[in-house]
């Protein structure tokens, strides 16, 4: 039984590998393949394509890496048609997915698709090609199921994973000894983003806005990166200036730095869900090319760019987006949270509402897994047994 799982994340690497691990202890004689980052491969899935070759964020930024995702993506396809599978779960990423599950209905393979598409916050018209080619949409947000099941979308909320999956190794004190930080100061956790391409854009912003607060509040800070990441290029040039400010890099501990931190500055994006349930005060921003941002402006209609704010229905963490994005205004909001304890205190009152928000009964991946496997397709192909599949 061959059986397609394809991320382009880090976050639904991580999602489709809790789906992927449930599956295969239904399904011993399954084999997995398809678009696979780290976790996923460590769940035992055939990486025809590695998850970090699409993982490109921004309209321009995309143009400039279609040909190579292009190429990547036919190689995929070959895999497909040699291999066909009996189901596929496809997890976040719409421009590649929605895209492969249109090749997919054309084989009749069933689709799941994992993390809905923000077709509620812009692009609405893409909803008639979920409609017609995903057979089962989940849900990690509890406003997107009455949403899409109203257009037509056979969809259901499984809650967040990340509710009941975040939480810190080790103690503050502990993760303070680890490092080698010592005192009393306020500590800081920088998030530039987990692509090469945001901590590129964000970096250098980080960088001032540190430089302005170690005059301000005298905060201690660290740099979060996924693992991997501190050897990479884009890390590398940034060596000196960080040993300037001694920011110190901390590597696959992102959880426990964002936890212990009195204040975490964010990139807008699953990191913000993230420092939401550790219940830390934070300071978001983000920033794309300026064709990008142009481009895809006028098409968001939500209030709200930050997922936390959108959960909640106001705004309870500064959103600092593109040109806003600015050194001085970082300085200032994490000042604010780092020097007023009042409302240091208030955010992380409302953090815990959008945490309690996310949070549902059980496991949500063991959830999605239980929905694919009840479904006609796979029953189909557990009843019929290895004789009749061939």
């Amino acid at each position: 039984m061959q059986f397609l799982v394809s991320a382009g994340e880090a976050s639904s690497d991580l999602y489709a590998a809790g789906v992927t691990r449930h599956l295969a202890a239904a399904l011993p004689e399954a084999h997995f393949y398809g678009c696979a980052g780290p976790r996923l491969q460590a769940a035992g899935v055939e990486p025809v394509l590695d998850a970090r070759e699409i993982a490109v964020v921004g309209l321009a930024e995309v143009v400039h890496h279609l040909p190579r995702i292009y190429l990547r993506y036919r190689a995929l396809i070959r895999h497909i048609e040699k291999h066909p599978p009996v189901a596929a779960l496809l997890t976040d990423s719409p421009d590649f997915h929605l895209r492969l599950a249109r090749h997919l209905h054309r084989l009749g393979v069933p689709v799941f698709y994992l993390v809905a598409p923000q077709v509620w916050a812009w692009r609405e018209g893409r909803v008639a090609t979920i409609r017609r080619l995903v057979d089962k949409l989940f849900c990690l947000f509890p406003f997107e199921e009455p949403w899409f099941r109203e257009r037509g979308v056979d969809a259901s909320y499984i809650g967040h994973p990340l509710a009941s999956m975040v939480r810190p190794q080790y103690s503050r004190a502990e993760f303070l000894a680890r490092h080698g930080i010592r005192g009393d100061r306020p500590l800081v956790t920088l998030l530039p983003g987990s692509r090469a391409g945001e901590a590129r854009r964000h970096l250098p912003v980080l960088l001032e806005a540190a430089a302005l607060l170690e005059g301000d509040v005298g905060p201690r800070f660290l740099l979060a990166t996924p693992k991997g990441f501190e050897s990479h290029s884009v890390l590398q040039s940034f060596r000196e200036p960080l040993a300037a400010r001694s920011i110190k890099v901390v590597e696959n501990e992102a959880w426990d730095a964002i936890a212990h931190a009195d204040v975490a500055l964010a990139a807008s994006g699953t990191v913000t869900i993230e420092a939401a349930v550790l219940g830390t005060p934070m300071v978001t921003f983000y920033k794309v090319n300026p064709l990008s941002w142009h481009a895809g402006r006028r098409l968001v209609k939500v209030p709200y760019l930050s997922m936390v704010n959108l959960v909640a229905g106001r705004k309870i963490v500064p959103e600092l987006i593109q040109q806003e994005m600015t050194a001085a205004n970082i300085a200032a909001a994490a000042s604010e949270l780092l020097t007023n304890p009042d409302a240091a205190a208030g955010m992380r009152r409302e953090l815990a509402e959008v945490r309690g928000a996310l949070s549902s009964q059980g496991d949500p991946l063991r959830r999605a897994a239980e929905m694919i496997l009840a479904s006609a397709p796979l029953r189909r192909e557990t009843i019929a047994g290895p004789d009749r599949r061939e």
